[in-house]
């Protein structure tokens, strides 16, 4: 099997990342059954490497990158599974911190193939999805390369995650807001209680700050699991250093040492996620493992999240940021004036039609000069017609509608003087076509997958 083939057989698993669900998740998830199965079959393959479990709304990607950066730097082989991909599926199992090979990626799903097929042939537990077959390519993969340390990304609430099957070290909470309403419930409290799902009984638990409804929800689960809590911004802190548009300084005063860091990922949410990771991998510390405060510096340093206050060109700035619900958007345009001093905000923008995209092109209307309305090819991306008339309502007179990512980056770019920032947001799909258009990344494409509209009219 070669690597298209394997991608061709993905994409014909049921897709719940693509797909807009009929019902909520858990109507049709009731367990985590299918999984321990199907790992089951090859051996349990999750239980044999030491792991950092992360789930969060905001900042879980960055705070595992910055955990899985820092392990490298310490002489780890490390895996680490995320998601979704920016432009290629090999992005999401990484060993020491680079995209994993298209050779090594589809011996995966041919050695895994038959697996799948037994399950769903013997086991009355339902089809394998393609994340749930995705994250045990990604606990095969680091078992079968010997990696010393997993990094795991929730990819979607947690307690029913297929990534829950996993016995971490330590879990890890970010920053929790509303996302996924549709799926993970309408409140603070109901979303908050599915992260905390992934809190263990015999795992060390870091929460970032959380709003006070999230907070005593986490607060609760850690109480009946008899689970003292590593609370970020009290037992660990942290304190802004000098910023510019490469990177910014920050001190962490840890539980056991005081840190002085540089990281090159922007935003003032970025600190919190250094002092989130600090904190973990402050428990591997007292585990036994050898992560030193060099480590801890050298990998931060060299940690690579892209999308997230990403600069892609100069002169004008163009920058992309896949903030894709509101206390994201908010939390963009609150750091923007830090680190990027401009004239004009030109805004490109493009949505998932199942976030919060009145209240987004709210907060993105407030600051914005003139708008370039756009879509990803995601099936989920909002027409541009539709977001061209809600920022019309909204106050915004200068509004152009472009039909791909490109088409809205070449317009904004005539129309920006040398002292205009381009601001690329409201979805990571977005983000990631502006990134390849910019620095002429050739991405994976997915005609069966496009939005209906545009296959008709005979793609992108």
């Amino acid at each position: 099997m070669d690597y298209q083939e394997s991608i061709n057989r993905l994409l014909g698993l049921v897709d719940h990342e693509r797909a807009q669900p009929a019902l909520p998740r858990q109507k049709r998830i009731y367990d985590l059954r299918r999984m321990e199965i199907l790992l089951g079959r090859i051996g349990n393959p999750h239980l044999a490497v030491p792991a950092i479990h992360v789930a969060g709304t905001k900042g879980k990607g960055s705070t595992a990158a910055l955990c899985d950066a820092a392990l490298r730097a310490a002489g780890c082989r490390t895996g680490f599974y995320s998601s979704p991909h920016l432009h290629s599926f090999t992005e999401r199992l990484r060993l020491d911190s680079q995209p994993l090979p298209k050779d090594k990626f589809a011996r995966l799903v041919a050695d895994l193939w038959p697996h799948r097929l037994w399950v769903e042939r013997h086991c009355d537990e339902g089809p394998v999805s393609l994340f749930e077959f995705m994250t045990v390519m990604a606990f095969q993969c680091f078992e079968r390369e010997k990696a010393d340390f997993q990094t795991i990304e929730v990819g979607l609430g947690g307690r029913l995650d297929a990534t829950n099957v996993v016995r971490p070290n330590v879990a890890v909470i970010t920053s929790v807001s509303l996302d996924h309403t549709a799926i993970l419930g309408d409140t603070l409290e109901e979303i908050a209680a599915e992260k905390a799902g992934i809190i263990k009984p015999d795992a060390a638990t870091v929460v970032s700050p959380q709003r006070p409804p999230a907070e005593g929800v986490i607060r609760e689960v850690c109480r009946q699991k008899e689970i003292a809590p590593i609370l970020v911004g009290q037992d660990v802190t942290w304190t802004a250093g000098e910023r510019d548009a490469a990177g910014q300084s920050l001190t962490v005063k840890g539980r056991l040492e005081t840190y002085e860091l540089r990281i090159p990922l922007l935003g003032t949410h970025q600190l919190e996620n250094a002092a989130t990771a600090v904190a973990a991998l402050e428990v591997l510390r007292e585990q036994g493992y050898d992560v030193t405060p060099a480590a801890i510096a050298e990998g931060f340093a060299r940690t690579q999240w892209p999308c997230r206050l990403e600069t892609l060109s100069d002169s004008p700035r163009l920058v992309a940021d896949g903030a894709h619900n509101d206390y994201s958007v908010a939390t963009l345009l609150d750091s923007l004036p830090d680190y990027f001093p401009y004239s004009r905000l030109l805004v490109i923008a493009g949505f998932s039609r199942d976030k919060s995209v009145d209240q987004m092109v709210g907060r993105l209307a407030e600051k914005a000069d003139a708008v370039f309305v756009t879509r990803s090819r995601h099936p989920r991306s909002v027409r541009p017609a539709l977001l061209a008339d809600a920022f019309r309502q909204r106050g915004v007179t200068n509004v152009a509608e472009t039909a791909t990512v490109e088409e809205a980056v070449a317009h904004a770019r005539q129309m920006a003087g040398p002292a205009d920032l381009i601001l690329v947001t409201g979805s990571l799909f977005v983000a990631a076509e502006a990134r390849e258009t910019a620095l002429g990344i050739e991405p994976e494409l997915y005609p069966d997958l496009l939005p209906p509209d545009l296959k008709s009219s005979g793609g992108v």
